[in-house]
């Protein structure tokens, strides 16, 4: 059932391009048309020389160049055919590739954190390949074969029935065939590409955490899993090749059958005069071309079946259910001044495991407030609640008034001025990684900006300074200098509202100070969310928020919180002990 959906699927997609795909059916009939025309002009010639001492000349002339033409035109079709099947195949799976692109911007980050990126990345290049090539494989040689087979039968009935006969009564052999080894291979091909989408994803992670592997000297740890998930591959790769591999000589025996078949029975037809031998070799000539796309049909129906497996991977990364829509009348943000509530907000990413209950908090315009506690006590949490990277379970969050599922997700998050731990860099210029959120800045304006967080010296220091080429992720970069990128880019787009979780967690102590005095001229007047573990750099907060098991235990002014003597001030001593 799930198959006949994929191919459902798959031809919604075809459907898009009609006209291709009449071109080539009709191609097609006209390649079948004279390939199966050329054995009847053969067997004429033939019969032109049969008898003996007999050679008609000026019959045959003819005949040959009516052949050499036929030859041609089918030559021809055969190849704007195969242009037709390339341009409809590969359009079809560019727009596939786009509608799984499109959805992985689409997708709520729930799926992005509970899915490996190696296993999507999978999907959207390898299994495309894979589906790719059995399409074209189909295009190609179904049709031609499906026209082959009922052309060659309806000439050969028009010739001589009963040897057509002893051809149709064996033709089913083939069929049974075909369906057994489609059934089998199936199920193999998708668990392949399950094992394959694994092993890549295992790959990925190997090799851009190779310095953690190295370091923990794991290497041969990694060695163990990789082999285990490669012998997996390996054997249901086998499996899988294995029942491919036995169509063709299964057919081919078929085959064998219907030639024998049709060379016996004529043969004894011809010894008592009732077909010439023109037209016996016209038979047996059709009898190769009838069972030539049996093989070819087998070799498709099994490349097809691999070709099903990775689009239903595919199809099912596209039918992912999206991050909730906005809403039709969508509040558009606009001279955002920063005052947020929240109110008796719920949120966990397991159902059955709870994590933030019944949060409340009001914090006013230019207000700084710092969040900090145990590690998963659901800090980082409350920022994503916050820029709606994830939508709440109950309770509602404001800003300005306006409840943020009201809001368009744009116009809240163009609000927002954000500096993680994990720096975000692609790969481009130092310029272009600066400018990401205000691509119209001057250069004197980036300049700036880069001065007050004191990455303009390391800047100037680059090849091309401002105009120097980072790889992705900021790869040249130490970690310090990618994290002043990514200051330095909220330092020139200067937000209403600002969240700093570990901003400074990758910087040395002498720049971490210097940038804080840059941090603290930026905060002013602007709604700002400290998250920090080094609880010195939250002293100067208008409000502590102390979180414990997604609650808020404690909340305050920093002296307050130290002299009250609870959680905070454990922490607090804990990292101050002298």
């Amino acid at each position: 059932m799930k198959q006949k959906d994929t191919i459902i699927k798959v031809l919604k997609h075809i459907k898009g391009y009609r006209k291709f795909l009449t071109a080539s059916i009709i191609l097609a009939l006209v390649t079948v048309a004279l390939t199966l025309y050329i054995p009847i002009l053969v067997g004429g010639a033939i019969d032109c020389i049969a008898d003996e001492g007999k050679v008609d000349f000026q019959k045959i002339l003819p005949i040959l160049i009516e052949i050499g033409i036929a030859a041609g035109i089918t030559a021809l079709s055969q190849w704007i055919m195969n242009m037709c099947n390339n341009k409809m195949t590969y359009h079809i799976a560019r727009d596939i590739r786009n509608e799984a692109i499109e959805k992985i911007e689409k997708l709520p980050l729930n799926y992005l954190d509970t899915h490996s990126s190696g296993d999507t990345v999978s999907r959207v290049i390898a299994d495309v390949d894979q589906f790719t090539d059995g399409l074209l494989m189909s295009f190609t040689q179904l049709f031609t074969g499906v026209i082959t087979i009922l052309g060659t039968l309806g000439f050969m009935f028009s010739v001589n029935y009963i040897i057509a006969l002893v051809v149709v009564v064996v033709t089913p052999l083939s069929l049974f065939v075909a369906k057994f080894i489609a059934t089998k291979t199936y199920k193999l091909f998708k668990n392949q590409s399950e094992i394959r989408g694994e092993q890549t994803a295992f790959i990925e992670e190997m090799i851009e955490n190779q310095k953690v592997v190295q370091a923990y000297t794991h290497e041969d740890e990694n060695e163990e899993v990789f082999d285990e998930v490669n012998q997996r591959l390996c054997e249901s790769s086998v499996k899988a090749i294995f029942f491919s591999a036995i169509s063709n000589p299964s057919t081919r025996f078929v085959n064998n059958l219907v030639y024998a078949g049709v060379a016996l029975t004529g043969a004894l037809m011809a010894i008592t005069g009732n077909i010439t031998v023109g037209s016996l070799t016209c038979f047996l000539s059709y009898a190769t071309q009838y069972t030539k796309p049996f093989n070819e049909i087998s070799e498709v129906v099994t490349e097809l079946q691999n070709a099903l497996a990775c689009a239903d991977r595919v199809f099912e990364l596209i039918e992912e259910p999206e991050e909730i829509h906005e809403k039709e009348n969508a509040v558009v943000l606009k001279d955002v001044k920063g005052n947020i509530q929240m109110d008796n907000v719920c949120f966990s990413y397991i159902p059955e495991k709870k994590l933030i209950e019944n949060l409340c908090l009001n914090v006013k315009s230019g207000q700084r407030i710092a969040i900090v506690g145990p590690t998963g006590c659901g800090k980082t949490t409350l920022i994503n609640l916050l820029m709606r990277f994830y939508d709440t379970v109950s309770g509602e969050i404001y800003v300005d008034g306006n409840e943020i599922k009201d809001v368009t997700r744009k116009s809240l998050r163009q609000g927002y001025g954000m500096v993680l731990q994990e720096t975000w860099l692609k790969a481009g210029t130092i310029k272009e990684n600066i400018n990401m959120g205000k691509p119209d800045a001057t250069d004197e304006e980036i300049i700036e900006a880069a001065k007050k967080t004191h990455a303009h010296s390391f800047i100037k220091r680059l090849p091309q300074g401002y105009n120097t080429v980072i790889g992705e992720d900021g790869a040249g970069l130490s970690q310090g200098q990618k994290q002043l990128l990514c200051i330095t880019r909220i330092m020139l787009c200067l937000p209403p509202m600002l969240i700093l979780d570990e901003a400074t967690s990758s910087i040395d102590t002498r720049t971490e100070l210097k940038i804080q005095e840059a941090f603290n001229k930026l905060m002013e007047g602007r709604t700002s969310f400290i998250v920090a573990h080094r609880l010195s750099t939250v002293r100067n907060a208008d409000i502590l928020l102390v979180m414990k098991d997604g609650h808020i235990i404690e909340q305050g002014t920093h002296d307050e919180l130290v002299k009250k003597g609870g959680f905070y001030s454990k922490l607090y001593y804990a990292q101050f002990a002298s």
